[in-house]
């Protein structure tokens, strides 16, 4: 009984090294070198190459090595009849928040556009704004959003959250469902898309939604790519409805050198790091799942399959 590491990036010893250094008793392989492929029961993976999960003909499970877990059910090749297990982290949920923060008074306080006027050598003070100014609307109030929630109510913005589902946050605005989305939009001065990433909410900050934001809304994508068309975040700040926007995530990535929002100066962008997988603080969670397997157990933290997250 082992678990492969199965990821794109550097980051596969650094992982194996965090697993092996804390629970010596469990093998842990790098799918890329020679191991034994029947004897695999867990699959530790983030953004895989499509088809490599399949490969393993006993697996007992997969295991997320971060919050989001779309690009697993992007894979057709990927089994359907065994658990999936994702991160619940506060680290996760406490950087992202102070990304989120970061990008909103950046905004409000006009940084965003001094950079700009410094490149230019362009001295040309304007009016800033204060935090009771804006009420901030956060798409999606799971475990990364309800954190954000809070942390906003705490430096006195008006907060209101739209999710699936109502959630009860103290001093958020909650609204739920398709019936209640345009409201929540209306009075969304700053818009945080935090949704998980599913056929449902694929493409949803499009130009329909951006229509219902108030004139002069700000736009922050820390989910994920595919919830963005593109083009139409592009029209709607070039025709003055939108103000501006903060991304982290991208369909592709890295961006490429010739996509539009490089040069767009009303985009900010940064290299999806606003919350990143620590080690120290997820390793323990995947160890207790592989126990938890052992024993014969319920697993920790179980995506939901109908739902993609």
């Amino acid at each position: 009984m082992s678990i492969v590491i199965i990821r794109q990036d550097d980051k596969i010893e650094l992982w194996k090294k965090a697993l092996q250094e804390a629970a010596p008793d469990i093998k842990v392989y790098s799918y890329l070198e020679e191991h034994p492929v029947d004897e695999i029961d867990v699959v530790l993976v983030w953004k895989h190459p499509k088809g490599t999960i399949a490969k393993y003909p006993n697996l007992k499970y997969i295991a997320c090595s971060g919050a989001g877990v779309d690009f697993i059910f992007e894979d057709e090749t990927a089994p359907t009849n065994i658990p999936i297990t994702r991160v619940v982290d506060t680290m996760l949920a406490s950087d992202m928040s102070e990304y989120v923060i970061a990008a909103i008074f950046s905004h409000i306080k006009r940084f965003y556009e001094y950079k700009i006027n410094q490149i230019k050598s362009l001295w040309n003070p304007k009016q800033y704004h204060r935090i009771a100014d804006y009420t901030v609307g956060i798409l999606g109030l799971g475990a990364l959003g309800a954190v954000l929630a809070k942390d906003l109510v705490r430096f006195g913005f008006k907060t209101q959250g739209w999710s699936n589902s109502r959630k009860e946050i103290p001093e958020v605005t909650a609204f739920a469902g398709q019936e209640e989305l345009g409201e929540f939009l209306a009075m969304s001065e700053i818009l945080v898309c935090l949704l998980p990433l599913t056929d449902e909410t694929s493409g949803i900050l499009n130009k329909e939604l951006f229509k219902q934001l108030p004139k002069g809304a700000f736009v922050i994508n820390a989910a994920r790519g595919g919830h963005l068309v593109d083009k139409d975040l592009i029209e709607m700040l070039d025709n003055e409805h939108l103000s501006g926007a903060t991304l982290d995530v991208f369909h592709q990535e890295p961006l490429s050198s010739g996509h539009p929002f490089w040069k767009h100066e009303k985009i900010h962008i940064t290299p999806h790091y606003a919350s990143v997988s620590d080690t120290a603080s997820v390793v323990p969670q995947i160890i207790e799942n592989y126990h938890r397997m052992q024993r014969g157990e319920s697993l920790l933290n179980l995506v939901s399959t109908e739902k993609g997250y």
